[in-house]
């Protein structure tokens, strides 16, 4: 597994979920395990994806888009 995101729990809750559906099996972890789940959505979290999936992750979520305007 390779780290693909940092960021707020929230946006990697979402970020996983949209990776699976896209035949990507991300996992999440947080950065801190030891700080206590108080349920803040702001807390940092981690995202990996599998390491042969990570250059069509990296695609779908950062390359710059040539069909938009």
């Amino acid at each position: 597994m390779k780290l693909f995101y940092t960021g707020p729990f929230i946006n990697a809750e979402m970020l996983v979920m949209m990776l699976e559906k896209n035949g990507i099996a991300a996992t999440q972890s947080f950065v801190d395990p030891a700080a206590p789940d108080d349920g803040d959505l702001s807390r940092p979290a981690q995202v990996f994806v599998p390491e042969a999936d990570y250059d069509r992750a990296f695609k779908l979520f950062y390359a710059e888009r040539e069909d938009e305007l």
